[in-house]
């Protein structure tokens, strides 16, 4: 984490709000922001929890903040997320994580979709919100998310969510649904490189990479000049599973009339898995911008972009419960769904403490100081 030029507050007063301004404003926006912030990171999943939790803690917050009217009520909290501009505020969380948080070279950012499920309307008629996240798997913080349209799906979204981040220098996965032509070549005039996996969504592009490297595999790579090849192993939990990778520059069968923008390699992953007296093998075909001599780096990529899943889908699922928080009016659901990837941001990149994602929660709630600490103050 890099020592921030200015505090999370400075972030938070550069957006516009959304409230019609005059007397009856009471309470500045960034304030409002701040208090849930903090409420979220502490526990509060509802309105009404981030209003008792300002509330408990007013005296603390009054070092902070001038609370010129106290501590918004529920409502006010629930007026305020739902009115916000939920594309400003993803632009500033994107402002916010390039500005404090350190990006290791030839970071693998994953971009993978979750649904809040429970953010569902009967009554006015309201899908579930699909969010599309980017995940730095190295650094281990999310950098960015933008929602999905209510007519649409990820692909339109993706694009979206790639114009906002810095990716000059990394290496982007998708799964099978951002294989696409036009991500690919927003992707490398972004800076970066890319790992997507082919499909059945592009069965002519999958035809031509299993045939070029179906074959050049059992002919020992017999005149392919780049070429690799690179293997894990590992046994647990009653399984062992092997991983192995070839890749090979793209062959002029692939792809011959140059429209993917970038292609430079292809590859096979083979997934073979034992558990007691079965065993099951699974092939898996890539493209990517990569030359064709980065089997291992190809490998660590393709394995680092479930991590998205496990260590953001998962810590939100588990540990904020995202699923069962029933916040659905207007933008809410988005803004507040925002709100918890910064607190869980803030909370993973503080060390000191030796302990899970749940008791660092537990200690903010209790502990003034190390909630201090958290928000960097």
């Amino acid at each position: 984490m890099k020592v921030p030029s200015d505090p999370l507050l400075s972030y938070l007063e550069a957006l516009e709000d959304p409230r019609r301004a005059g007397p009856s404003l009471h309470h500045p926006l960034s304030e409002v922001l701040f208090i849930a912030l903090c409420a979220v990171m502490c526990g509060a999943d509802t309105f009404v929890g981030m209003a008792r939790w300002g509330q408990a803690k007013e005296d603390w917050l009054r070092t902070l903040l001038a609370l010129p009217n106290g501590i918004p009520s529920h409502d006010t909290f629930g007026r305020v997320f739902a009115a916000l501009n939920p594309n400003a505020f993803a632009a500033m969380f994107v402002r916010w994580m390039a500005d404090v948080f350190e990006r290791t070279e030839g970071e693998v950012v994953a971009i993978d979709g979750k649904t809040l499920r429970r953010s569902f309307d009967r009554a006015d008629q309201k899908a579930a919100i699909h969010l599309v996240n980017a995940w730095a798997s190295q650094t281990g913080v999310s950098l960015g998310q933008v929602r999905t349209d209510a007519d649409s799906n990820e692909i339109t979204a993706v694009p979206r969510l790639l114009a906002l981040l810095e990716l000059s220098g990394c290496l982007v996965t998708l799964d099978a649904m951002g294989c696409q032509r036009e991500i690919a070549a927003q992707i490398v005039e972004r800076g970066a490189d890319y790992v997507l996996p082919v499909k059945g969504n592009q069965p002519h592009l999958l035809a031509e990479v299993k045939g070029a490297l179906d074959e050049a595999i059992a002919t020992d790579f017999a005149g392919v000049e780049a070429h690799d090849s690179a293997s894990t192993e590992e046994t647990g939990h009653g399984r062992q599973e092997k991983r192995e990778l070839w890749c090979m520059q793209r062959p002029e069968t692939v792809d011959p009339e140059g429209r993917w923008v970038g292609l430079c390699a292809i590859a096979l992953i083979r997934r073979t898995r034992t558990v007691g007296e079965k065993t099951s093998t699974e092939d898996s075909y890539y493209i990517t911008s990569l030359l064709g001599k980065d089997a291992r780096v190809l490998l660590d990529a393709i394995r680092a972009h479930w991590s998205v899943e496990n260590q953001l889908h998962w810590r939100l699922d588990v540990q904020f419960r995202e699923d069962d928080v029933r916040i659905r009016a207007g933008n809410a659901a988005e803004n507040v769904g925002r709100l918890r990837q910064m607190t869980l941001n803030l909370l993973k990149q503080e060390k000191t403490a030796k302990v899970g994602i749940a008791n660092k929660r537990l200690m903010a709630g209790w502990n003034n100081d190390y909630l201090r600490k958290v928000i960097g103050f």
